[in-house]
């Protein structure tokens, strides 16, 4: 369904469907109206299911569920506020999605929902469960026209054909993998450099040679095997080196005599590219295992001609050594993935551009504005500066190659058996695409993998006429380029005046995780990027390729360089040099087609150095156009938040717990606390409990000998505790600082003792991402924090109100760093920046009676932990409402509207008053 009618349908929709709506008697009428004229599903009572039982205490019923996408909905009358609880069968109250949750929880796993929907015919709400604590998409019926494209989750965009090429090149690169493996073992000296180049560039060639003999490049099936089958194990070797002379030699250049000498190997083509000319390269001896391998597994039973060039170019690539991979940073790019970056950057606009060509209605005027598209598209140039096995690459070339393709029907309506028309039809080429790829394996997997879609799309081209071209000898030649990126001149590989798209995912290492070069590279690029991860390297060399053009950017990235500390560094630089956001995924979860998956938490990035007229945020499935894009990818303006020391706000301090620093000798577990205790009861009013993030949301009890008052004579009465203070000494003198060494003249006290004379607030430092609200609690003055905890001495009901509400955890969820996909609070960044409200009296009062109400809830579960109570899952009804109220007068006091207040409203809320109170306190 083209732009047009999906607006024009979704207006009728909006009209048909205004101030109406009954749940029992219009539900499926107004989905299957809404997946057939507004999604575009051809036949949607087959893609929908209506009232699936579900087996609770009592059989219920799913209103709605689409199997294909895993998609849950929960259908109420028009009448009904999607917030309010309703009353079930079984007498609880539920809102509707808590009630879909709880039908959720009644399935199978593998029909658990992805999405759930609650609809009340005026409002759409979209909750994503794979990130259970994100606030819900909210989309209108009346802005449907407008927003109809924030549906387009419902509906599944991969079909049979596209998850068959997944699978065959999955095994295809699992084939390799074997290969390899054996085919190592043969090698004399399989560590050296040249062996290791070696058998990279014999599996590229033999992987080109199976493709080639079943897609019909060679001109025969089983060329390739037909050829070695008639070879024993011990003359393999020489049979595959003069294949490769032969196939690197034009056929006038050949031995004369080796069609009377050699049929088989005469027949085969000239191959040319590069492919088969290197000379010096190593090649084992062959074993009779390694010949049925490759002959019977590899060429008999497998049809190479259905493998995706993109996919397999990953899958190819993890033939490498895991480790190796890890040190390089190297992680693999599924389709779906590749499009996140590819279809906002260029691809959604070439076929919007395409579709409005197509309803051109004088058939020369259409014609002509083809022939104009297909050289638009093929003068445009793509680069990836970190190009590993050349996927985005290579899914690029055939998307240009497809579109092309549908131009060129347009050019020549009728096709026919034409042979006048040659080749030279095919505009776009793989001439276009330029790379630059540290590593020589993936450098020819790449190069590889370009060839593979060349050939691919040219089938394509040739059944539009019917035609019989050759695709040998190769005669475009890939740009894809050796080398470090962060090195190189990008316009040595492709003048920046020439170049339209910059794109790719360059290396995930994490500042701690660089080796010395790479800490090198970036420091050399510019300074003041020193101690931020290696990603950060692409945009500034990126940022600096393209002054003075027009060209456009994407990057994925991993979620740190938009989170927490680094995010001040990186961008100020950045944000000097003119860069401008316009487009982003929010963080969501990187996978991989590689054998061994990699899963990162990601973001992607769309830049240039001007601003588009449409910008888009992409979050959870869902997408927003929105009207500026900041570097924690919010919808508001250029703050960078720094490290500040103190609060922003006129609030109480923050304060990290206290470091014993003694190789674990002052800490007690249960049992060496009663065994203590047992043999030495002086020492029982020294124990007190001590407590970080973990023991405070799983409820695990640790102790630690507090000593600060223990006089030398009770001290030397416990020969127990003696024993472990001078194991802390020992600890302490065996550091590397000096600091530490001093304290080992106290090893009765901790080394930095931050522990407060009055009761306070606990703060883990860090917590699960799977939790909606971070479990915060008041804890006694005897209990001893530990860092992973933070503290707030004298804190009261407001100050913990304030801290639970949704305004904080957005707050929390956009600046916080992460360790792995867990939130990482830190006062510095976190607390001493956020912006507090200003409530009147009636309104603190009012946030502190809802603080007492999350408190009372808990309280109805005492023998539950904060982990039990917070989960998603199991988090108690009273405790849920609770935190809504709360989160409802915090936002009242903030003066935002209740209802309509999302989290990313919030965030961006919190934003521009943080800009005001900053400049405030710079005056």
């Amino acid at each position: 369904m083209d732009v047009t009618t999906q607006k024009r349908n979704a207006k009728k929709f909006i009209e048909n469907w205004k101030n109406r709506g009954h749940e029992k008697q219009d539900s499926q009428s107004f989905w299957l109206a809404l997946l057939r004229d507004v999604v575009g599903v051809e036949k949607p009572e087959n893609f929908i299911d209506f009232e699936e039982k579900v087996q609770l205490e009592h059989d219920s019923f799913i209103d709605a569920y689409i199997d294909q996408t895993h998609v849950m909905i929960e259908q109420k009358s028009s009448s009904k506020d999607l917030d309010k609880p309703i009353r079930q069968s079984d007498g609880i109250l539920l809102t509707p999605f808590q009630q879909a949750q709880r039908y959720s929880a009644g399935l199978s796993y593998s029909k658990r929902p992805r999405w759930i929907v609650t609809c009340n015919f005026k409002e759409f709400r979209v909750y994503d469960m794979e990130h259970p604590n994100s606030e819900p998409d909210k989309i209108e019926l009346k802005d449907l026209a407008t927003e109809y494209y924030r549906l387009e989750f419902l509906v599944d965009k991969s079909n049979q054909h596209l998850e068959k090429e997944k699978q065959v090149s999955i095994s295809a690169g699992e084939l390799v993998g074997q290969i390899y493996d054996e085919l190592l073992k043969q090698y004399k000296n399989p560590d050296s450099e040249y062996s290791q180049k070696s058998i990279n560039q014999l599996c590229v060639r033999i992987v080109f040679c199976l493709y080639a003999e079943d897609s019909g490049i060679f001109g025969r099936k089983n060329m390739f095997h037909d050829y070695l089958e008639d070879f024993d194990v011990h003359h393999f070797r020489a049979a595959l080196i003069n294949l490769f002379k032969v196939l690197d030699t034009k056929v006038e250049d050949r031995d004369p005599y080796l069609a009377d000498d050699e049929p088989k190997l005469a027949e085969f083509p000239y191959v040319n590219g590069g492919m088969f000319s290197e000379k010096d390269i190593e090649i084992p001896s062959f074993t009779d295992e390694l010949k049925d391998l490759l002959l019977n597994k590899a060429s008999n039973e497998f049809d190479w001609s259905e493998i995706s060039p993109t996919i397999f170019g990953a899958v190819f690539e993890s033939t490498l050594n895991p480790e190796t991979r890890h040190q390089g940073g190297m992680h693999y790019t599924s389709v779906e993935n590749i499009h996140k970056v590819i279809d906002p950057l260029f691809l959604d606009d070439l076929k919007d551009e395409f579709n409005e060509i197509k309803k051109t209605k004088q058939p020369a005027t259409l014609k002509k504005k083809a022939k104009a598209f297909q050289d638009k598209i093929a003068n445009l140039t793509f680069m990836d500066p970190a190009c590993g096995s050349g996927n985005f690459l290579t899914e690029t070339y055939l998307q240009l190659r497809k579109l092309e393709n549908e131009a060129i029907k347009l050019i020549y309506p009728n096709p026919i058996l034409d042979t006048d028309i040659s080749k030279s039809i095919i505009k776009v080429s793989i001439k276009q695409l330029y790379g630059i790829e540290i590593n020589d394996f993936a450098v020819s997997v790449a190069k590889t993998a370009l060839w593979i879609a060349e050939s691919q799309m040219l089938e394509e081209t040739k059944d539009i006429f019917y035609a019989n071209w050759d695709f040998l000898p190769l005669k475009t030649y890939s740009h894809i380029h050796e080398g470090n990126a962060l090195t190189m001149d990008w316009n040595k590989v492709l003048s920046n005046y020439a170049c339209h798209y910059i794109m790719g995912n360059p290396p995930f290492i994490g500042t701690k995780y660089e080796n010395e070069n790479q800490k090198t590279d970036i420091n050399n690029l510019n300074h003041n990027l020193k101690g931020i991860d290696y990603v950060s390297g692409w945009y500034y060399k990126a940022i600096e390729y393209i002054q003075d053009t027009k060209i456009e950017c994407c990057y994925v990235s991993t979620n740190s360089i938009t989170q927490g500390q680094q995010v001040a560094v990186l961008w100020s630089i950045l944000l000097k040099l003119g860069i401008k956001i316009n487009f982003a995924y929010r963080t969501f979860i990187w996978t991989s087609e590689a054998s061994q998956k990699a899963h990162v938490h990601c973001v992607i990035v769309g830049f240039s150095l001007f601003d588009r007229k449409r910008k888009f945020l992409y979050e959870n499935g869902l997408v927003s156009k929105v009207s500026t894009i900041n570097p924690y990818l919010v919808d508001g303006p250029n703050i960078l938040i720094k490290s500040r020391s103190k609060p922003l706000s006129n609030v109480l301090e923050m304060v990290k717990g206290s470091q014993p620093t003694d190789g674990g000798n002052l800490i007690l577990n249960e049992s060496e606390k009663s065994e203590l205790i047992k043999s030495e009861p002086k020492s029982k009013k020294y124990i007190r409990r001590y407590m970080g993030a973990n023991d405070l949301i799983k409820n695990k009890c640790r102790y630690c000998l507090w000593l600060k008052d223990c006089p030398p004579n009770d001290l030397k009465n416990m020969p127990l505790i003696l024993k472990r203070l001078k194991l802390v000494q020992s600890s302490r003198l065996s550091s590397k600082k000096a600091a530490t060494q001093k304290w080992a003249k106290k090893p009765a006290l901790f080394t930095e003792d931050r522990q407060p004379n009055s009761d306070y607030l606990m703060v883990p430092v860090v917590s699960s991402e799977q939790r909606r609200y971070i479990p915060m609690a008041f804890v006694s003055k005897e209990v001893i924090a530990n860092t992973n905890a933070q503290m707030i001495p004298n804190a009261g009901l407001y100050e913990f109100a304030i801290l639970e509400s949704n305004m904080h955890m957005g707050w929390m969820r956009t600046v916080a760093g992460r360790m792995k996909s867990d939130y990482a609070y830190s006062a510095k960044i976190v607390y001493n920046n956020f912006p507090w409200p200003s409530p009147t009296n009636e309104q603190k009062e009012k946030i502190k009676n809802t603080a007492q109400e999350i408190l009372d809830a808990r309280a109805l579960y005492p023998d539950a932990s904060l982990a039990d109570l917070y989960d998603t899952l199991t988090m108690p009804p009273e405790l849920l409402k609770a935190h809504q109220n709360n989160d409802r007068a915090v936002m009242e006091a903030y003066g935002l509207p209740v209802k309509s207040t999302t989290e990313s409203d919030a965030v961006a809320f919190l934003f521009n008053l943080y800009s005001k109170l900053t400049k405030k306190d710079e005056n």
